[in-house]
């Protein structure tokens, strides 16, 4: 109970915002809708369960004039089956779409939201795969939560009609053992709850677990399509070190992890099968078993065993409901569990950037960004980078420079405002534009004149400041390409989209511009080149570079050098006075 009470919880925590949002009134007429509907089915049922005694009544009596008029009353009642159920699948779509379009904004909000999903990874991303959270889970647990919801009710509505109708069959048709009539009140109801109870007992003890591997299928499919993903993305790469047959190998086993939870689902599931079938089965003959004693022993008519069979049916679907939707249920509570991790994951990726003793980013009123009492330090707290006291000045071109493995890629993340490990307060000028232009630039998989005005919207510059940017950066080839699409980061080469990252920032004219080894893969000349264009076109904007090359010495007014002191470095201008 104390499961079922903490899953109830989690289901609400998920859906119940949905129900609470801006579209909330469309959400819940829709859904008031199909439950009206549902009810209406269930009215529909009681209706056709009374038919079954006049009509079979008729059959035995030979009527043919009430015969006729049950059959045109037949025809009438599942005319209006059949109106509603279409009425009631179209209406259930459309509040699927509207639920799942509204849950799919939100989960995508609040994983990008101020570098959360950067976060997430940093923290080892416990919800494995988000896209498979957004896409299928997403669409399961909506589907399941209408659907499986909708069965309960119909189950538990339908239980209260027919034990009603049920119990008055019991009287009509008292039981018979032996040829002797046995009193037991409403003995069918009885039957149908014994008989269900013990069904539904079975098939948890059979199916339980279901659940589990229904959760590894899903991650183990991600991760192989995953994988699948980074071999396309990085084909050049694994081409020309020939690591194709590693690469099989290591695909394949993703795949056979894959494969060998699908045979334990394919094993658990045959005998929860075989069970649940045989139990079907059984469930159609075991109310004639009950009621044909009586029926032979002439105390009720053709008419009322039929009818007796027909409510018992329905009194024992609906006790047996978790039997005949386990499949789905565990399905279900498999995406309820990743969806919760999910949300767990992401709030904990907000808690990161808001720790009160940890590392922040402020904004104030000065024209310096200034690092006081700064440590910045790895996911497992060590130590990485310690800063005070130390200040970029407006229009100043700074050169950071320090062994590989010395941080200065982490504190320009931790200026940047993404990095949440350490400790210490980073100030911004208000209002300031930053700018970080890293090693591998990102381009979106859209057209080139989205790609380079990116992340400003694509018609953010017009057509001829871009072919300018272009020839101006070294890439006049691809002013006549501005409205292709493709994947731009396969596309060109890494000097290529480096020249695209300045070209990016000239448009941009940020007043910070910070260049993580920004240029590295172009050669000394062109190198020079597109400092000496950021210089020109640029005047005002403060660039701060990360480098290892000599060369960069003439661009730069001042350095500053991560020096390795204790445990830690610490930066440390280029006359040797330490920044501590």
């Amino acid at each position: 109970m104390n499961s079922i009470g903490s899953t109830l919880t989690t289901i609400w925590r998920i859906a119940a915002p949905y129900f609470r949002s801006e579209d909330k009134w469309a959400g819940r007429a829709l859904l008031a809708a199909v439950v009206l509907i549902e009810l209406g089915t269930v009215a529909i049922d009681v209706l056709l369960n009374q038919w079954r005694n006049r009509f079979y009544n008729a059959l035995q009596e030979h009527n043919w004039d009430n015969f006729v008029s049950e059959l045109i009353y037949f025809s009438v009642v599942v005319t209006i089956f059949i109106a509603i159920a279409v009425y009631q699948l179209y209406l259930n779509q459309w509040l699927q779409i509207r639920w799942r379009k509204w849950m799919t904004e939100n989960y995508l909000g609040d994983w990008l939201a101020n570098a959360n999903h950067y976060r997430m990874q940093l923290q080892g991303d416990a919800a494995d795969n988000p896209d498979q959270r957004m896409t299928d889970d997403v669409k399961l647990f909506v589907d399941r939560t209408l659907n499986i919801g909708l069965g309960v009710l119909n189950a538990v509505v339908t239980l209260v009609s027919f034990v009603v109708i049920l119990w008055g069959l019991s009287m009509a048709a008292p039981l018979h053992l032996f040829g002797s009539e046995v009193s037991i009140p409403g003995y069918l109801v009885w039957a149908a709850l014994l008989y269900s109870v013990l069904g539904t007992w079975l098939t948890h003890l059979i199916g339980r677990p279901l659940v589990g591997l229904d959760f590894r299928q899903q991650q183990f499919e991600a991760d192989f399509r995953f994988n699948l993903v980074r071999v396309r993305e990085n084909a050049e790469q694994i081409a020309l070190l020939k690591g194709e047959p590693v690469e099989r190998e290591r695909l394949l086993k993703r795949f056979g992890a894959v494969v060998d939870n699908w045979l334990g689902i394919m094993s658990r599931t045959k005998k929860i099968t075989a069970f649940t079938a045989s139990y079907g089965q059984a469930a159609v003959i075991f109310p004639y078993v009950l009621v044909a004693p009586a029926y032979f022993a002439n105390k009720t008519q053709l008419g009322g065993m039929m009818q007796a069979a027909s409510a018992f049916g329905s009194v024992q679907g609906a006790l047996s409901f978790f039997i005949s939707a386990y499949r789905s249920l565990a399905e279900w509570q498999a995406v309820i569990q990743r969806l919760d991790g999910f949300s767990h994951t992401v709030a904990e990726a907000k808690g990161l950037a808001s720790q009160p003793d940890g590392l922040h980013v402020v904004t104030d009123s000065g024209r310096d960004i200034h690092l006081d009492k700064l440590t910045v330090a790895l996911p497992h707290d060590r130590p990485l980078v310690s800063v005070n006291g130390f200040r970029v000045r407006p229009s100043e071109r700074v050169l950071v420079t320090g062994p590989s493995g010395a941080g200065k890629s982490t504190l320009f993340r931790a200026i940047a405002g993404i990095w949440p490990f350490g400790k210490g307060t980073i100030s911004i000028p208000a209002g300031a534009k930053m700018m970080m232009l890293p090693q591998r630039p990102y381009f979106p998989v859209d057209t080139l004149q989205a790609a380079i005005a990116y992340p400003s919207r694509s018609d953010s510059y017009p057509a001829d400041r871009l072919r300018t940017v272009l020839t101006q950066v070294g890439l006049p080839a691809l002013a006549s390409r501005l409205g292709e699409e493709a994947h731009w980061n396969r596309m060109l080469s890494l000097g290529e989209q480096q020249r695209l990252g300045v070209a990016r920032a000239l448009l941009e004219a940020p007043d910070y511009l910070f260049l993580d080894e920004a240029t590295a893969s172009l050669d000394e000349p062109s190198e020079a080149a597109l400092y000496r264009l950021l210089q020109d076109q640029l005047p005002a904007t403060t660039i701060v570079s990360i480098g290892h090359r000599a060369t960069l010495d003439a661009f730069h007014q001042r350095k500053v050098g991560l020096i390795k002191t204790g445990d830690t470095f610490v930066l440390q201008d280029s006359g040797g006075e330490a920044k501590l």
